[in-house]
């Protein structure tokens, strides 16, 4: 459990110079504080990253016996596979996930934690380690254990349980590179949207430039290239671009399943005209014809750590909180037809 002591009631009134009672009143909503009033006191709140507490009229204790957990999609079956790692890991010590859906989006996040902490979690886990300011600060005071997963965030807020993105996109130009190939490209999102996977392509891009290759091969999409329609429709246009492409790293294994349909399509043999190799092992990597070169990054394990933690912080036995725990989950690079060398 974080050591650190949630910010109090007591602690925005005295900073916003009011009462108690008035930070009560005006942190509820259809009460009859002034707008100003209203502004100080959130001001106040947000600076101390205090939420208010909607449980506390309802509830003799503060166990409630729910782990909150936001996930940025709900048809990602390596999320999937996290939640289920999670939910099997808590069950021993009767803890049940309440599941939140960030959509991506930073705001969103900010949201959902705020909402979620109201409601007096037991813990609270996080995907990825990039956060707005004001999250950060609901998450750093919140008084309760943090997890933040699928990621190796520079500051951690608490404990970690995920991987380095950046390094999984070195690895898999590394391989292409050591695999003959030199005109390489890569399918994704941007920063704003898709905050891992922009790593994965800063990774991979900084690969290329230590081998000395081109790195203009790619394509950067609005929205999280997750899906076939989405990898096939980049597919289309980094061809059009760039023809002389001899392989790509995308963002997903749909995306790259939906990117080799392309080449099917235009008439291009993968591996002989198109190396592809995807990320996250999904199942249609291991299905497809050819198979998919992917990168496992074991998302039931990064569940079941994630509860393993948990469940120790909230011990009973642990008359002190438990140190932060960072924990590094092992990437596996699966090596599959889909890259086999071009033949000269």
């Amino acid at each position: 459990m974080s050591s650190k002591k949630a910010p109090t009631m007591s602690d925005v009134a005295k900073l916003a110079g009011v009462s108690s009672m008035t930070v009560s009143r005006a942190l509820r909503s259809g009460t009859s504080a002034s707008a100003k009033t209203r502004a100080k006191i959130q001001a106040a709140a947000d600076e101390l990253g205090y939420v208010l507490d909607s449980t506390a009229a309802g509830l003799s204790t503060r166990k409630t016996g729910f782990v909150a957990v936001t996930i940025p999609s709900i048809n990602n079956a390596n999320f999937a596979q996290t939640v289920q790692g999670l939910t099997e890991g808590l069950r021993e010590a009767n803890l049940q996930v309440l599941l939140a859906y960030t959509g991506y989006s930073l705001q969103e996040e900010e949201r959902m934690v705020q909402g979620l902490l109201q409601r007096r979690p037991e813990a609270i886990v996080v995907t990825g380690g990039v956060h707005s300011d004001k999250c950060r600060r609901y998450l750093a005071e919140s008084g309760v254990p943090v997890v933040e997963m699928w990621d190796m965030p520079a500051t951690p807020i608490n404990h970690v349980v995920g991987f380095s993105n950046k390094q999984a996109g070195k690895t898999m130009a590394q391989f292409l590179q050591q695999q003959g190939f030199r005109k390489i490209g890569f399918i994704g999102g941007n920063a704003a949207i898709d905050v891992r996977g922009y790593d994965r392509r800063r990774g991979f891009l900084e690969a290329l430039d230590a081998y000395g290759l081109e790195r203009h091969r790619y394509w950067q999409s609005d929205q999280p290239v997750l899906t076939m329609e989405e990898g096939a429709s980049a597919m289309e246009t980094l061809l059009e671009q760039y023809p002389d492409t001899e392989a790509v790293m995308c963002a997903s294994d749909l995306s790259a399943f939906g990117a080799m349909m392309t080449c099917v399509r235009q008439g291009l043999s993968v591996p002989d005209d198109m190396a592809i190799c995807g990320f996250g092992a999904y199942d249609i990597s291991g299905n497809s014809v050819p198979e998919i070169t992917t990168l496992d990054v074991s998302a039931l394990s990064i569940g079941t750590e994630t509860a393993r933690i948990i469940v120790a912080a909230l011990s009973k036995d642990n008359k002190e909180p438990i140190s932060a725990e960072v924990v590094e989950i092992e990437t596996k690079l699966l090596v599959r037809p889909s890259t086999e060398k071009i033949s000269s």
